[in-house]
């Protein structure tokens, strides 16, 4: 026997083990930011093209209906196009991670008229 003590070596194994777990719940909050930033994202950018598909079926603008619908829900309107009908955008939405840094995150969408089989 050396005459060591293991007197207060749990202590030392728990504030490895709280750091370990500290570490590990801010990296899954941080992508858990992503991915709710990703969704939103896709979902401004569904409901944009949605919106400015039905305003160019009515005879409006449909990329002007796009970006306000866009802009309603957090987003950018990045870039609007009108082919044969179908309205095609791409959004960009601000995510704010936990590490105080933002990001832009972009979704594309596509809507138009139901075509036959």
């Amino acid at each position: 026997m050396t005459g060591r003590s293991d007197r207060g070596s749990a202590t030392v194994h728990a504030l490895w083990l709280i750091a370990l777990l500290t570490t590990v719940a801010l990296f899954a909050t941080a992508i858990g930011s992503v991915l709710v930033g990703q969704r939103r994202a896709a979902a401004a950018a569904d409901l944009a093209a949605l919106a400015g598909a039905t305003a160019v079926q009515r005879g409006s603008a449909g990329c002007e209906q796009a970006a306000d619908i866009a802009g309603r829900n957090d987003a950018r309107l990045v870039s609007c196009a009108v082919e044969g009908g179908i309205l095609i955008v791409r959004v960009a939405t601000r995510v704010r991670s936990v590490f105080e840094s933002s990001f832009e995150l972009q979704a594309r969408a596509r809507a138009g008229p139901v075509r036959g089989p």
